[in-house]
């Protein structure tokens, strides 16, 4: 397993931070619409949030004092296909 898609199952595997990809899947938000469903303080959500950033998984942009994030295909897209390849070698034994 390559390291990167280490980085990215790790940074999923945190139920925070599956809510928060899977409501970028929907569109662009804000940082404060991200945190508002979510019961607790801004920084412990923005740790949510790098480690989300760094496992590429989410892009964000500062205009002003707004900070808006977005959804990067490229690492689901890795998952996925890790997984299809999973998928294929088990399909493929004999049991």
């Amino acid at each position: 397993m390559s390291d990167s898609l280490s980085t990215i199952l790790a940074a999923l595997s945190d139920p925070t931070r599956r809510a928060v990809v899977e409501r970028l899947i929907l569109g662009q938000a804000s940082v404060s619409e991200l945190h508002a469903p979510h019961d607790m303080a801004l920084p412990t959500f923005m740790r949510h949030l790098n480690v989300l950033e760094a496992s590429g998984l989410v892009r964000s942009i500062k205009r002003g004092r707004v900070r808006t994030c977005q959804i990067s295909m490229a690492p689901i897209l890795e998952v996925q296909g890790w997984l299809a390849w999973q998928t294929t070698l088990r399909e493929g034994r004999e049991d």
